[in-house]
């Protein structure tokens, strides 16, 4: 069966950097497009990035666009989060996914993604 397993989520400090990884197993990895979402406390989960089968096409949330960075290694079936500038409003469970199509738009929206990671929690301090 598919599984999604992220780690690299704890406690950084406001203006710090973290990085988080998300393995993928039971799948044709580099068939799939991938997502990063997370769920603040009381909030819906939302959108941070998603990146093509390739990897050659990304795509951002405006809160993060330029701090974050989404990346992907076809050959380990892991895609990755590099989280720079953190700020205290970044504080959530991360949660990667897989499946999203690219067409027509970027998979920005939850049902997207076929696919789900158990989440990461990632706690900034100010």
């Amino acid at each position: 069966q598919v599984q999604l397993r992220e780690s690299g989520g704890g406690l950084g400090q406001a203006g710090g950097s973290l990085r988080l990884s998300c393995a993928a197993s039971g799948v044709t990895f580099m068939s799939y497009a991938m997502g990063w979402f997370r769920q603040a406390p009381g909030k819906e989960r939302e959108f941070v990035a998603a990146i093509s089968w390739s990897g050659g096409v990304t795509d951002y949330a405006d809160s993060v666009k330029g701090r974050f960075t989404i990346s992907r290694d076809n050959a380990k079936n892991t895609v990755s989060l590099q989280m720079n500038s953190l700020k205290s409003e970044d504080t959530a469970v991360y949660f990667c996914a897989l499946g999203g199509s690219w067409r027509p738009t970027p998979p920005v929206a939850l049902k997207a993604y076929d696919y789900w990671g158990q989440g990461t929690q990632v706690t900034v301090s100010s």
